[in-house]
């Protein structure tokens, strides 16, 4: 932060003078904006926001930095693109993102109603008027600071929505208000200016019920968006949302000037809340509310370190009285009433059990309706309890909560560490020193450190120094004595380091040496307690010490030190002498030391500290170890009284001292780890520390992964230590805040932020502990960063006779009119004597080039025309001419082309979301925007995916997100439709088309269930029918009862299972008609006349008779996306697949739901199909995700690949010496041979849709017994 010039004190006055003589704000008074100030006019509607505004220095919005800014049509500002406006328009905070609400409301500037401009400005007027408008809302805390920029938006003359009747006029209240946020590097503010006049209308109507006489008051505010989790609700902050409120926004001010409110709303330091101006309404000069409070908090976690004063809120966030909360001493020890100190507390996730103070119940209120904080807006245990040390408790405050460690714990709360126990520190050291004169570096060396909590006796040891510096740092014993300071024996009322600052924390440390002025600083971090409770340190020293010859030794007294406290930082100074012996000789030299320690300390609970405390230090050593390399210290330190007041009176040292008990001067025979318990006079107890057990004397580890005491969550793995234990996670997961619960790692291929190409053009591979690696997707080239199309038709792969058709990342092949085929291989069709429509022809010899005329069913030209390289849409006459006009751009909405459909029915859900959010991106999203995909029905497309990022999810009907299905780039899941398509012609009879003998397949195709004869095991194509219509339904599971000569399938439209027997005319017979919500595998066990089927939507594996009774769940716990099953009944084990996107596994059990076990979780992605080879007695599955096609035996063994380049498969099967699979991509049925892998033959149906399930059809059972 930078001084104020002389017009910035010229602005203030300005501001003071205004406040004095206006009853509220002229127009004049706003911020200059408008085009002739170089703003920027953000786009007319009802629901636009602009361009991100890139700023050239990042500003601070509730602790987090942002580098750009979107203005938005209703009244808001957002450091990130705005959702559609029905997610945040109507509701209250907080919303879903980041948001600054001058006037939060259904906006609409459209037909000329208003503008709305906004700019980023530098210039020094501008700057300046900013500046006195905090000035007067901070008098004390800001009187320094001038913004180095600030961003400026202006509603100006704005409507609320209306829908009209043809020929009304809409309503001539409109609004106009400004917002500006001012910042420099270390502070954001934000300043909302609400002229004279400038609020007409209060509130708008919900769109969703405008017919209904509701008009929702707007919001007023700020919101930080999502907490961290993404679950929880985020910090937010409302200035005014009821009418009363709003009315009193030109009027009332915060800064004394009316209309005019500022808010400090960012810092470099940690401010999470934001803090209102201190003026509230009065002008200068006018005494306070006798209700108002007078002492200004202290803002968290903050401490000074310059005399220039910083930012503290005016008006203090408890209003007079209000009592204090009963927690507000600050003790490790405290301890809620009736609670018994327990070594592992229930999960934090729950505070029910006693383990959360409660210091304010309702909502607290200034004495005015303009600002609320509530328990909504300010962070409380139940929201932010992970926050806190499993061995603590959480207490709501009436600003906040603070954690506090349990009885036998001692910390700040967010850390804490057993008494008595004995602690060990980890760090590195490095170095830039000049010894003498001598230039010595040394980079990232160990330091470990060993602390005896029982009698703060802490050993230091620092290895790899070159030794001409290690004896140079022999006298600098505070490199080790932070420890005694922290981890110092504790005088009752007294508290050591480690109970104030935690494990986070940072020491700066200048050591002046006498006589030659040579000088070094220390710079000590605390990062946090990592496994088993280690602390780990940095450290680095840089300076100049005085040379140290070799084989002298080096003496520190004992000594005492006095440490001064505030609110997040201790202070200490002092002049310490040492003895350097060298041979004969003692030399006395001596170094002044200036010590601060900062740390961030809970500011909500009000107890404090005596401001002084003393340390003293015996029994201190170093010296350096030449063999071992290693500088070493060691000490023992007390922390107590400061000889204050109340300490005991000073006493000769010839005379004889008061007695002091063993517990307190660390002479105690206590043994680690059982810490000291003082009783009556000199007595005392040795209780063992907790995680121990035993009698004091003697105290032995408690195994609490052994005893089943851990708390380990999971996907986790428990491992014990001396005196606690620790939970470590599988692959793949991280500890989450409670540190026992397992949660997925994120990764930039995860959260979007890899380099590569968008998703629809390159994958993003994730690799351990690196950047990702990008790799363009088939049908592209490039690096993977930058991926351009392949035009593979210039390589004319199609057939002469066919024409090509390139796509991005693809082409297609098709037959000329004449022939037919697959586009690779066109025959001429027999006995075609059809003579080409003009249509056709053009299609075959096209006018423009790249562009196939699209043709009807007789053969003559669409009304509509769209050319598949340019994107261009046009309307045509029945002769194949443009008609003028029609040209429409790419990306935009094709015009509508020939006569109207006599009837047409409503928009669904899906094509209303799509169509708003089309509206919304002007007709073009980009490609990190999401556009929901729906099918011809109007229904949304089972597979959902995030424009070019090529991340990809399954929804049900309403277009909900299905659990455990978003997958990363590169990768679709296999999601499943839930609505069966219309049906385009009529519904035949629904009963068995009879089959033929011999071996033949049977696959599943949405609302039918096809026939595949094998001749051997080549695929009869040109035998290939309908087996079976079933309308309305979408079959995906299908087996076959061998023994009665019946197909059994799910319906997961339907939600039923049903069968149908192959004799001629056999209608289907519903089994299972209830209880089902996404039934999918299927298998029968012919022996022991049952089926089992997975349900992906209920997470359950059922079994069943085959007609449907003695109905049981065999599983309804670990699963998320099951889907194969398969069954082997000769030897009743059952096995199927989960697809679940974070953990893929395949297991397996008895069929009646015994021996559950895990059979493969390792390098499998999608396992979708899954089958058991009656003759090999191997289980075989196709994996979509790393399209392998491999095989096991039932016991996880031999597991090998088969095919490793399949496209999408889908279900398999096994006979012969061939797999056969559906497959996604081509839509058809593959064939590959089990020895070779090789790829043999594929049925594509004349009817193009996924298939799903397939399942063999032998004359004979196989394997039976009989």
């Amino acid at each position: 932060m930078r001084a104020v010039p002389g017009p910035g004190l010229l602005a203030g006055l300005s501001v003071l003078f205004l406040a004095g003589l206006v009853q509220a704000l002229p127009r004049t008074r706003l911020l200059p904006h408008g085009p002739a100030r170089g703003d920027l006019r953000l786009k007319a509607g009802d629901d636009e926001s602009s361009p991100a505004v890139a700023l050239p220095r990042a500003l601070r919005l509730y602790g987090r930095a942002a580098r750009r800014l979107y203005v938005g049509t209703n009244g808001v500002i957002s450091t990130q693109d705005f959702p559609g406006e029905p997610q945040y328009v109507d509701d209250d905070f907080p919303t879903d993102f980041p948001v600054v609400a001058p006037f939060l409301a259904d906006l609409d500037t459209s037909g000329g109603r208003g503008d709305i401009h906004y700019r980023h400005d530098t210039s020094p007027a501008v700057l300046n008027q900013a500046a006195g408008y905090i000035h007067a809302g901070f008098p004390l805390t800001a009187g320094s600071f001038v913004p180095d920029a600030v961003f400026v938006a202006t509603w100006e003359d704005v409507g609320a929505y209306q829908e009209l009747a043809p020929g009304a006029q809409p309503s001539a209240q409109l609004n106009t208000f400004q917002a500006a946020i001012a910042y420099d590097e270390d502070d954001t503010y934000a300043i909302f200016l609400y002229p004279e006049g400038g609020l007409q209308f209060l509130g708008t109507r919900p769109k969703e019920s405008y017919n209904v006489q509701l008009e929702l008051p707007a919001r007023v505010g700020f919101s930080r968006g999502d907490s961290d989790d993404g679950r929880r609700e985020g910090l937010f902050y409302s200035v005014a949302s009821t009418e009363q409120a709003l009315r009193r926004l030109e009027r009332g001010s915060n800064a004394g000037v009316p209309g005019v409110w500022v808010f400090h709303v960012g810092s470099s330091g940690p401010l999470e809340h934001v803090e209102p101006g201190g003026n509230e309404g009065a002008s200068p000069g006018t005494p306070q509310s006798p209700a108002a409070p007078t002492e200004p908090p202290a803002r968290p976690g903050w401490a000074p370190t310059s005399p220039r004063p910083r930012h503290h809120g005016q008006l203090s966030i408890v209003p007079v009285g209000l009592p204090v909360s009963p927690g507000q001493e600050r003790s490790r020890r405290l301890q809620p009433d009736g609670d018994t100190p327990q070594r592992h507390p229930a999960n934090p996730a729950s505070y029910s059990s006693g383990h959360h103070g409660v210091g304010v119940e309702e909502d607290v209120h200034f004495n005015t309706d303009v600002f609320t904080y509530s328990a909504g807006s300010r962070e409380t245990c139940a929201q932010h309890h992970g926050r806190c040390s499993p061995h603590a408790f959480c207490t709501d405050y009436a600003t906040g909560l603070c954690c506090h460690c349990q009885a036998s714990y001692y910390g700040n709360g967010r850390q804490c560490l057993p008494e008595g126990a004995v602690h060990r520190l980890n760090g590195k050291v490095s170095g830039s020193l000049v010894v003498g004169r001598t230039p010595v570096r040394f980079q990232d060396v160990d330091l470990h450190a060993y602390i005896v909590g029982s009698d703060g006796r802490a050993y230091t040891a620092i290895s790899g120094v070159p030794a001409p510096a290690a004896r140079a740092l022999l006298p600098l014993l505070p490199l080790g004595g932070l420890f005694g300071w922290l981890f110092a024996l504790e005088e009752p009322g007294y508290e050591n380091g480690f109970s104030i600052t935690g494990a986070e924390f940072t020491q700066h440390l200048q050591v002046t040496f006498s006589p030659g002025e040579e000088q070094v600083h220390i710079t000590q971090t605390a990062e946090g307690l990592g496994p088993d409770n280690y602390l780990s340190l940095k450290t680095h020293i840089q300076g100049q010490v005085p040379f140290i010859p070799e084989n002298s030794t080096v003496h520190v007294g004992p000594y005492k030190e006095l440490y001064h406290y505030s609110s997040s930082a201790v202070t200490s100074s002092a002049h310490r002498d040492y003895v350097l012996t060298s041979g004969a000789s003692n030399q006395t030299l001596s170094y002044r030391l200036h010590q601060n320690i900062t740390f961030s300390g809970c500011p909500h609970a009000r107890g404090r500290l005596p401001p002084l405390q003393r340390l003293s230090v015996a029994r201190a050593f170093a010296l350096y170890d030449a063999q071992e390399q290693a500088l070493r210290y060691a000490l023992a330190g007390r922390i107590g009284s400061a000889h204050g007041e109340h300490a005991p009176p000073a006493v000769p040292d010839d005379a004889e001292r008061p007695p002091v008990n063993p517990c307190h001067d660390g002479t105690h025979t206590c043994e680690a780890p059982a810490r000291c318990q003082p009783g009556t006079g000199l007595g005392y107890t040795c209780e063992c520390a907790d995680g121990y057990r035993g009698d004091g004397r003697g105290c032995q580890d408690v195994d609490e992964c052994g005893e089943g005491l851990s708390q380990c969550g999971p996907f986790s793995v428990c491992l014990n230590a001396p005196g606690s234990y620790r939970c470590e996670c599988r692959s793949g997961y991280r500890l989450a805040e409670d540190g026992h619960a397992c949660v997925p790692l994120a990764d930039p291929c995860e959260d979007g932020s890899h380099p590569c190409a968008p998703g629809d053009r390159a994958r993003c591979l994730p690799r351990a502990g690196g950047l990702p690696a990008c790799e363009c997707l088939p049908g592209y080239t490039g690096d993977g960063r930058d991926c351009t199309d392949v035009d593979e038709c210039a390589q004319n792969p199609c057939h002469p006779a066919a024409a090509c058709h390139n796509s991005p990342g693809s082409f297609s092949c098709q037959c000329q009119p004449g022939y037919e085929g697959d586009g690779f291989q066109c025959a001429h069709a027999q006995g075609s004597t059809q003579r080409l429509t003009p249509c056709e022809h053009e299609r075959l010899y096209p006018r423009v080039p790249g562009h196939a005329a699209q043709c009807d069913e007789r053969g003559g030209y669409r009304p509509l025309q769209c050319h598949g390289g340019t994107g261009h849409c046009w309307c045509v006459d029945a002769a194949g001419q443009e008609i003028a006009g029609t040209r429409t751009a790419p990306g935009s909405t094709p015009p509508r082309c020939g006569n109207p459909e006599p009837t047409e029915r409503p928009p669904s859900m899906c094509e209303r979301w799509r169509q708003s959010l089309l509206e919304h991106y002007g007709g073009s999203p980009r490609g990190d925007q999401y556009v929901p995909q729906c099918d011809a029905g109007g229904h949304f497309t089972p597979l959902q995916c995030h424009g070019d990022s090529g991340y990809c999810w399954c929804v049900d009907e309403s277009g909900r997100e299905i659990q455990g299905t978003r997958s990363e780039p590169g990768s679709p899941p296999p999601c499943l439709p839930s609505v069966a398509p219309p049906s385009a012609r009529p519904s035949p009879r629904p009963d068995v088309s009879p089959p033929g003998t011999g071996t033949f397949l049977l696959y599943a195709q949405g609302q039918q269930i096809g026939y595949l004869p094998l001749n051997g095991t080549r695929l009869q194509k040109e035998a290939a029918k309908t087996l079976l219509s079933l309308h309305g339904s979408i079959v995906v599971g299908i087996d076959y009862d061998c023994r009665e000569r019946t197909v059994y399938w799910t319906d997961v439209a339907g939600r039923t299972i049903n069968r149908a027997s192959l004799e001629p005319g056999a209608e289907p017979e519903t089994v299972i008609s209830s209880g089902l919500l996404s039934p999918e595998g299927l298998a029968v066990d012919h022996l022991r006349r049952a089926m089992f089927w997975t349900d992906s939507g209920l997470d359950k594996i059922e079994r069943a008779r085959l007609d449907g009774s003695e109905r049981r769940v065999l599983f309804d716990t670990e699963l998320v996306n099951p889907r194969a099953i398969a069954v082997d009944p000769v030897r009743g084990n059952l096995y199927w697949t989960d697809w679940n996107r974070e953990a893929p596994k395949i297991e397996t059990a008895t069929v009646n739901g015994a021996n559950r076990r895990v059979l493969v979780s390792k390098d499998i992605g999608l396992p979708n199909g899954l089958t058991f080879d009656p003759f090999s007695k191997l289980l075989c599955w196709a994996d979509a995700g790393t399209k392998n096609l491999e095989c096991t035996f039932p016991d996880g063994a031999g597991r090998r690949i088969i095919q490793n380049s399949l496209n999408y498969p889908f279900s398999i099967i096994s006979y012969a010496d061939h797999f056969y699979h559906t497959d996604w991509r081509r839509d058809g049925v593959i064939a590959v041979n089990k020895e070779t892998g090789s790829f043999t033959d594929e049925y594509l149906p004349e009817h193009r849709s996924h298939l799903y399930g397939i399942t063999a059809v032998y004359p004979y059972c196989p394997g039976a017994r009989k």
